[in-house]
């Protein structure tokens, strides 16, 4: 006879226990089932919230920043005007290395007899030397405004607010043609007239159209001047026999209808170097 009594076993249906077990692991696994499957959706939808806050937290910041001060407004923009000297520095860098590639293919030619190609190229020299030297020019206007703003600083520390300037509105309009840094003066007329350094412009397209006529005027004349400075120097450093050989072929013949018919030869049998050359040119150039 036991003196305490015994716990009851419980000797239910193992089935059902077993039933019991797999429903509570299914809805265990059924909430990250349903979160997997919505993953991408929240996902999305966090990160617009974030956006929208952290634009507005942008915006409250632009409202509480402080206005900047002339003199501070103006040293920011000769900052600029430095940054754009040495983007034209390297313009120009890469434009004359690219020149001196063209010289060698010149003299190569020029040693060919091939003197259709090598005045082909010389026009890409007269170009590409233009285009430096109107680097230098738009070098020098930045230089220019940024020296007129130095005068502009000190007189507002005297009156108190900018004053407009005749000299930085020509200059400005001047370098808005240039195509290497028109982008950037447009964002310059806009900010100075804004500040009210300057008056509001139209600009003016007719000097560039007549630059470029001027420029397809003299050309051939300078053509004729490096063909002869580059090709020149080759024939010279040739054997008299080979360089005699070379005139009788590069010699023009009676006919003007054959010569051209001969220089149109010549330059199509190059043509696939001189579009090559040609487009490293106006890469660098644009």
């Amino acid at each position: 006879m036991w003196l305490f009594p015994q716990p009851q076993q419980n000797h239910g249906n193992p089935s059902k226990k077993k039933k019991k077990a797999e429903s509570r692991q299914q809805q265990q696994l059924l909430p990250p089932l349903l979160s997997a499957s919505d993953r991408s959706h929240r996902s999305t939808t966090r990160r617009r919230r974030s956006d929208r806050n952290g634009a507005a937290m942008e915006a409250v910041k632009n409202l509480l920043k402080p206005k900047p001060t002339p003199q501070q407004q103006l040293r920011e923009w000769q900052r600029r005007l430095r940054n754009e000297g040495r983007n034209i520095e390297r313009q120009i860098r890469d434009v004359q290395k690219e020149e001196k590639k063209v010289e060698k293919a010149i003299r190569e030619a020029a040693k060919r007899g091939d003197m259709g190609s090598a005045k082909a190229l010389a026009k890409e020299v007269v170009q590409s030397r233009k285009a430096v030297n109107r680097l230098y020019e738009n070098k020098a206007q930045l230089n220019s405004i940024s020296m007129h703003l130095g005068e502009i600083v000190a007189t507002t520390r005297t009156v108190g607010h900018l004053s407009k300037s005749t000299e930085v509105m020509k200059l400005v309009n001047s370098l808005m043609k240039a195509p290497e840094i028109a982008v950037t003066m447009q964002e310059f007329s806009k900010e100075m007239t804004k500040a009210g350094v300057m008056e509001e412009m139209v600009n003016d397209a007719m000097d560039s159209a007549l630059d470029d006529e001027d420029m397809e005027e003299e050309i051939e004349e300078e053509v004729d001047k490096v063909l002869s400075a580059i090709a020149g120097e080759t024939a010279s450093q040739l054997p008299d026999a080979v360089r005699k050989q070379k005139e009788k072929v590069t010699q023009p013949s009676t006919s003007e209808p054959a010569r051209r018919t001969a220089v149109a030869e010549s330059v199509d049998d190059d043509e696939d170097d001189l579009e090559k050359i040609r487009e490293r040119l106006a890469k660098v150039r644009s």
